[in-house]
């Protein structure tokens, strides 16, 4: 049930899909932008890259549009850094929705996003995406669960992992929401939802990380689309 544009009641919305789905689909367009976001597309000189990011800001209006009733075309996502508090770059809101949190992510012909009440994050990346070089991750990451993940078989998928749930966790902010991790394998994605508990929406849900606190959040896939590209070679983390 939706509880009305920008309530904190609405009802959360998570979707991912790949960069082509969303350029194929009916209801979104680069048009759909604003000025300064067009602006910023300017220095992407990669088109590949330009896609994803395209593509990623228009499912954040998609999602928007689903948790609030509203049209895209009438969603305006902003932007502000928490770091030097400028607008234009940062993270993601809904300035007429102050109850509702955005987030988005994309990461090679991938792009994911979630609007939905109180603070959320998002994060998707290839399966095929090896984060490294594990002093590097140990920085960044927990030691213990870092050193839990080199211990496995196969160390990389369990990297991945927990690179994309510290990602989600940042981009809300806050350490203590529900934390869901998934495999979409029709896409070759990992996907981390931090925050909007019980989300529906596009996912390709397969299986959830079942990790201490975490709520499993299936959900429905995406409309029909064009096959997903071939995954990219590996690279580091995008961060994104």
């Amino acid at each position: 049930m939706n509880a009305g544009p920008g309530r904190v009641g609405a009802a959360p919305v998570a979707l991912v899909a790949t960069t082509a789905e969303v350029l194929a689909h009916p209801e979104l367009d680069e048009g759909l932008l604003a000025p300064w976001e067009r602006h910023r597309l300017v220095g992407i000189r990669v088109p590949a890259r330009r896609d994803d990011v395209v593509a990623a800001r228009l499912l954040l209006r998609l999602c928007a549009s689903r948790a609030t009733g509203l049209p895209p075309r009438a969603v305006e996502p902003a932007q502000r850094c928490p770091g030097c508090g400028r607008d234009g770059h940062g993270r993601p809101y809904l300035p007429d929705h102050p109850g509702l949190g955005a987030s988005f992510s994309h990461a090679d012909g991938l792009a994911a996003a979630v609007v939905g009440p109180g603070p959320v994050g998002i994060d998707v990346e290839p399966l095929t995406r090896r984060p490294g070089p594990v002093p590097v991750l140990r920085r960044l990451l927990p030691h213990d669960e870092v050193d839990a993940a080199c211990a496995e078989p196969d160390p990389g998928p369990a990297l991945l992992r927990l690179w994309v749930r510290r990602e989600a966790l940042f981009k809300a902010g806050r350490d203590d929401v529900p934390l869901t991790v998934w495999t979409d394998l029709r896409r070759a994605a990992v996907v981390a939802l931090a925050g909007a508990t019980g989300a529906t929406g596009a996912a390709g849900a397969g299986r959830a990380d079942r990790d201490a606190g975490a709520a499993e959040t299936p959900v429905p896939p995406l409309s029909p689309g064009p096959a997903p590209s071939p995954p990219r070679s590996p690279a580091p983390p995008s961060g994104r």
